[in-house]
């Protein structure tokens, strides 16, 4: 598959899982096998020792670092590409470091991206929003046109069962009345015209994999399932939570910055229904939309870092809808040669 100048020989794009769960070890694997591996520029310094006193400095200096390494394990095959969430402070010097350091592609969402074209232009770097709807597809292809005159290189749908931060209301996601994936790729299809547009949300497998594309998907963004690989960045602690989770163990839980996240009950989520709470002990101003005082519950990155570093009491395990699915880790070539053998078997 050709995505303007750049050949991606696997129809699978790793998704990005912050705080670093997806840096250069998972993405650079990925990639090795021919499909597309995201790093997570989301607080990618926070093993830097300068991140308490200079973050947004260990920040990029962390994300430019990952972007070689990973490029360096993949050896020259497949994507090395970033997730940068629109909701980051500072996300123009992000992004413009994504590009300098040589990422394929720059994938952006959690809001509208409508800025960043002035940033992948005249680079090598693809632009690829995530949507959630065919309004925000339209919105989003009509004002690059018409700011930019270009179009996204791909689009990323982000259906209402991913992990993490979701762009549906908690009454959609409580009440399970979200437009499914199959409802949103045909709105966005219906906008994208030639743009490659991938699938993601709740895709598990290849049989997943074989009914998107069956229905005019480019491909497909998976991420959870590789959280349980030999070679995610995430602690071990973080991997078994994965491969231990049953279904009623994930939950749509309020994020401080407001929106609605899916995740893994855990000890920390059950202190916070209890009534406790945990301000941030120092404010990094890591997300524009938090209130970044102490009326928040609980500072979501503190959590998310104590998570990938193995911390079960206190850490915030985000995971989509079919983590309950996953009863093993397993090598990131076995995970990717297991998902195109299914597809193999299920593709029209």
């Amino acid at each position: 598959m050709k995505i303007r100048t750049k050949v991606l020989r696997l129809p699978i794009i790793q998704g990005g899982m912050g705080v670093g769960v997806s840096l250069s070890g998972l993405a650079g694997h990925v990639a090795s096998c021919g499909a597309m591996g995201t790093i997570s520029s989301v607080n990618a310094g926070y093993a830097d020792g300068e991140f308490l006193t200079n973050p947004v400095k260990a920040n990029l200096k962390a994300l430019a670092g990952e972007i070689h390494k990973a490029k360096e394990i993949a050896g020259g095959n497949g994507l090395v590409a970033v997730n940068i969430m629109t909701a980051v402070s500072h996300y123009e010097e992000t992004c413009r470091c994504a590009v300098e350091a040589g990422a394929d592609a720059i994938i952006s969402g959690a809001g509208l991206p409508l800025t960043l074209p002035e940033y992948t232009r005249g680079s090598d770097t693809l632009c690829a929003p995530i949507v959630s709807s065919g309004r925000a597809a339209r919105l989003l292809i009509r004002h690059y046109r018409k700011h930019y005159d270009c179009l996204p290189d791909f689009l990323v749908i982000e259906g209402s069962r991913a992990g993490g931060h979701l762009g549906f209301s908690a009454e959609e996601l409580e009440d399970h009345t979200a437009k499914t994936n199959e409802e949103i790729l045909r709105d966005v299809l219906a906008e994208a015209g030639d743009i490659p547009v991938f699938v993601a949300g709740g895709v598990f497998d290849g049989a997943d994999m074989a009914r998107m594309i069956g229905l005019g998907a480019a491909g497909v963004q998976i991420a959870t399932r590789f959280i349980a690989t030999d070679e995610c960045d995430a602690s071990d602690v973080f991997k078994q939570m994965i491969v231990h989770a049953k279904e009623e163990d994930i939950r749509i839980i309020k994020s401080p910055v407001g929106m609605p996240a899916r995740a893994i009950d855990s000890p920390l989520l059950k202190r916070l229904d209890a009534g406790e709470t945990f301000p941030p002990l120092r404010c990094s101003g890591c997300l524009t939309a938090c209130p970044r005082n102490a009326s928040i519950p609980y500072c979501i990155s503190r959590a998310l870092i104590e998570a990938v570093k193995g911390n079960p009491e206190d850490g915030l395990f985000f995971a989509g809808s079919n983590a309950g699915r996953v009863d093993r880790i397993v090598p990131v070539r076995e995970l990717i040669d297991e998902i195109m053998k299914e597809y193999e078997e299920n593709r029209r």
